[in-house]
């Protein structure tokens, strides 16, 4: 889930608001939370400012528990999301603020008045363009009926030619999901969408 763009974002955002930071990145994503803190370093940002936390969930719910916690910026799932929100309702002293991006269905609506091949290129780009683990990846399409089975069509067959692989040969359009329970989360749902035919 641009791994680099949010980290660095809800990092930035929080020490030009004049904040010290302990970022703890997504437990998949440690390296290039590390690079990334290197820089920030190294372009002035005091190591006082800003902590490097690797880690898993766990981790993560030690330092939002911790009574020094004064806010918390979140992307990541619904259901973390509301857990962390519980924890920090429970704390005693100031309300902490909780900054959480869980993203969404992310729908696209198109009319008969949209061009079709605008309407495919943006489609493919949205659901699948990072191997579809944007927060804002399109997850539904609705078309107007009229024009719905060309844009279908369209799609589909823009989607079908779409080549997986290694993201580092130029001929690949859509990489790995990050891990195996992605990968699991997805076979799951390919094996529902067939059961209901």
């Amino acid at each position: 889930n641009f791994p680099l763009a949010i980290f660095t974002g809800q990092v930035m955002a929080a020490l030009v608001a004049g904040n010290a930071v302990i970022a703890k990145p997504a437990e998949q994503t440690p390296l290039i939370a590390a690079a990334a803190v290197r820089l920030f370093h190294r372009a002035g940002i005091a190591a006082t400012a800003l902590h490097l936390v690797p880690g898993d969930g766990t981790v993560g719910a030690l330092l939002t528990a911790h009574p020094g916690a004064a806010g918390v910026a979140f992307t990541g799932s619904t259901a973390v999301a509301w857990s962390i929100n519980r924890v920090l309702a429970a704390k005693d002293g100031p309300i902490v603020p909780l900054i959480a991006e869980t993203g969404g269905i992310n729908p696209m609506i198109v009319d008969a008045t949209a061009l079709p091949e605008q309407v495919t290129d943006d489609v493919v780009a949205s659901a699948f363009r990072s191997a579809g683990q944007r927060c804002s990846a399109l997850r539904l399409l609705c078309v107007q009926h009229d024009v719905a089975e060309r844009i279908i069509e369209m799609v589909a067959g823009a989607a079908h030619e779409l080549r997986l692989g290694d993201p580092r040969e130029p001929a690949t359009h859509v990489g790995p999901v990050i891990d195996a329970e992605a990968k699991r989360k997805l076979d799951h749902w390919v094996d529902g969408m067939a059961a209901q035919g």
